[in-house]
């Protein structure tokens, strides 16, 4: 048989046919370098990523303790729930991959579909849940699905509740803190997580012969704070009830140890779960958040998260007339003696101020003006001193700096500069207003009163420990400097004493004990004009022979009221009638106390002239009730034209004195 004739076209399809299958090779030797050498690395981690296991183990987050060594916030044990979302699908097809989905969602309490789009990823591990019960885990042990593995892990748990809700704060789904003492600790209540690490098969079942480790998670440090969970639940206990009465849109209280700076409670409504830190507490609110956008509702979280005691600014009023006052008697402008002729107002560069009493208090003492609240004194002691040696003590006081507590987002105040300050806004700072800061930073400086001159650092926690209860970090009490000297703050202590016992701050006033202090009503400012809002305050310490605890009363636009010795004073009373005994302060009767206690008749005092507030106080002080006439009046700080019964009249304790505005 004669061979077959090799054309020039079969050559030429041969060639063809020959290069085509060198440049594949080509190719396919190009590819193979490619992975074999530039990917190398990449496709090794792929590998062994697929043929390892690596759990993270969370660490046990260090607890926070109260100054007593009550827990406030510990971590519990658990289990966290991971999907290998490959070896998953590669495991269980279609109806079988839904119902093996379906029974792990009914023990976790989850949506069967929102799971399925929860592990529709690209990622090689999903974690499906934070925490679940021992019970639950051993549930889905049982299950033996394969791509499916539990760890141990730990969830936050509040003890108290609501109780400290914007001190401590709330950590996220990771165990991260996200406010408060819980953000502010992140780096040492963390601690390490650690890793189980194991080599699998195909279908991730682990191999019996394949390579274990274990790294050993490193706990968080716990943190003992200086707050005293009782004294936080009595400061609780009294500005919800102020809220209620009041129907405000919040009320803080603070409380301080004079001497050391050491934050003693720390309150304000309305707070938040930090069990449950997402969600509302009221349902009202709860309706409303649900019906909010994301974006909304993250702003909403954050403002409910966030501390006002720290992050928010208020326009103090007149009780920040202590720090002008101090000022003035340091600088030796004006002594207790000092006499003062009030008119009922003040021309300020062709600005007229007015008092709350347009005629005026006429003549009277340092003391009694402080007493009287009168504005146009405190203008005068202003002028005296100079805007130089004004500011120079506001920034002694610590008012034109944060005090640098150990808590997140502390705000800076808002002060005019020296530099464009007019004599109008000097005049009116004088007496609180035109000046925005912190409420921490008043109690701060004013604390300085009580502890003979000597302002402290704000201190909220006092020490770190491991976990086998050794102290690893101290946080010292500090002194930031000497602002006055111990005979200024001897003689405010006076001033403050006789604001309680003798004018506005009677409502604040505690048989047994020395009280001092001051009341303050400021109106909101809002787009550059003041409204008809109010902050509405009370500034206090006891017992003024040696104060141990200071404590402030801020009342947030208050309903039916605006009088700091209304809706602030006798929340602070009903805080320190708890705390001073709780402490450990015993009360001490004075002569007329004891006569006033063994009767139940008492004489009206003269309240005519005074303003609406002072006269309040003065009333509630003498053991009587106080009502407005007519009834709209309370919602201003009038001077009373006259009283009902007359002064000096014989009345049972507890009985009403009617004051008229008009």
């Amino acid at each position: 048989m004669a061979r077959p004739k090799i054309t020039s076209r079969n050559k030429k399809r041969m060639a063809l046919t020959f290069g085509f299958i060198m440049l594949m090779m080509s190719g396919l030797m190009l590819r193979m370098a490619w992975i074999q050498i530039v990917k190398a690395e990449e496709y090794t981690e792929k590998a062994i990523s697929q043929q390892t296991s690596d759990i993270p183990i969370s660490a046990k987050r260090g607890d926070i303790y109260d100054r007593n060594g009550k827990e406030m916030a510990t971590s519990v044990n658990g289990f966290s729930v991971w999907i290998w979302p490959k070896r998953l699908g590669a495991a269980y097809k279609d109806d079988r991959y839904d119902e093996v989905l379906m029974k792990l969602a009914a023990i976790l309490d989850q949506n069967a579909e929102q799971l399925k789009k929860k592990i529709d990823t690209d990622s090689n591990l999903v974690k499906i849940s934070s925490y679940v019960t021992k019970a639950d885990a051993e549930k889905i042990r049982k299950l033996d699905i394969s791509g499916v593995e539990t760890a141990e892990a730990t969830k936050r748990y509040y003890p108290l509740g609501t109780s400290a809700s914007h001190l401590l704060g709330s950590v996220s789904e990771d165990n991260e803190g996200r406010s408060g003492i819980e953000a502010e600790l992140e780096g040492y209540l963390s601690g390490v997580a650690g890793r189980w690490v194991h080599d699998i098969d195909a279908v991730g079942n682990t191999l019996s012969y394949g390579n274990k480790r274990y790294y050993q998670e490193q706990d968080g440090y716990s943190a003992v704070l200086t707050i005293d969970e009782v004294l936080q639940h009595y400061a609780e206990k009294a500005i919800e009830k102020c809220q209620k009465r009041w129907r405000s849109k919040r009320v803080m209280l603070l409380a301080m140890d004079p001497k050391t700076g050491d934050v003693l409670a720390m309150a304000a409504t309305p707070g938040f779960d930090p069990n449950d830190a997402t969600v509302p507490l009221s349902s009202s609110e709860k309706k409303k958040f649900r019906k909010m956008n994301a974006r909304k509702q993250s702003k909403y979280l954050s403002g409910m998260w966030r501390n006002p005691i720290v992050s928010d600014l208020y326009e103090p009023g007149s009780t920040f007339k202590l720090v002008t006052t101090s000022s003035a008697i340091e600088e030796g402008v004006a002594t207790l003696k000092s006499k003062f002729n009030d008119t009922g107002s003040v021309s300020v560069d062709g600005t007229v101020i007015h008092c709350w009493n347009p005629a005026g208090h006429g003549k009277q003492t340092l003391i009694e003006a402080v007493g009287n609240s009168c504005n146009p004194v405190q203008i005068e002691l202003v002028q005296r001193m100079g805007s130089d040696t004004y500011y120079n003590y506001l920034e002694m006081f610590g008012i034109t700096d944060k005090t640098g507590i150990d808590l997140p987002d502390e705000t800076s105040a808002i002060i005019k500069d020296r530099s464009e300050l007019l004599n109008v806004e000097l005049a009116t700072m004088a007496f609180g207003q035109g000046i925005a800061l912190t409420p921490i930073q008043l109690l701060t400086a004013e604390s300085s009163i009580g502890n003979d001159g000597v302002m402290m650092k704000p201190r909220i926690i006092k020490k770190l420990m491991d976990k086998e209860g050794k102290t690893v970090k101290k946080y010292r009490t500090e002194q930031v400097r000497k602002v006055i000297s111990s005979k200024t703050a001897s003689e405010m202590r006076k001033i403050m004493e006789y604001v309680v016992s003798e004018g506005g701050g009677g409502t604040a006033k505690i048989t047994g004990y020395r009280i001092g202090g001051k009341t303050g009503t400021a109106n909101k400012a809002k787009n550059g004009h003041y409204t008809s809002e109010t902050w509405s305050s009370f500034v206090g310490m006891a017992p003024m022979d040696d104060p141990q605890i200071a404590v402030l009363v801020i009342n947030d636009t208050p309903k039916g009221a605006i009088y700091g010795s209304v809706v602030a004073a006798p929340t602070a009373k009903e805080f320190l009638e708890d705390a001073l005994p709780y402490m450990g302060i015993d009360p001490s009767y004075s002569k007329s106390e004891k006569q006033a206690m063994s009767s139940d008749t008492v004489y009206v005092p003269d309240v005519v002239k005074m303003s609406a507030d002072n006269a309040t106080g003065t009333i509630h002080g003498v053991g009587l009730k106080c009502e407005v006439s007519p009834a709209e009046s309370r919602s201003e700080n009038f001077a009373v034209v006259a009283q009902y019964p007359a002064a000096g009249t014989k009345v049972k304790r507890g009985d009403t004195v009617y004051i008229y505005s008009k």
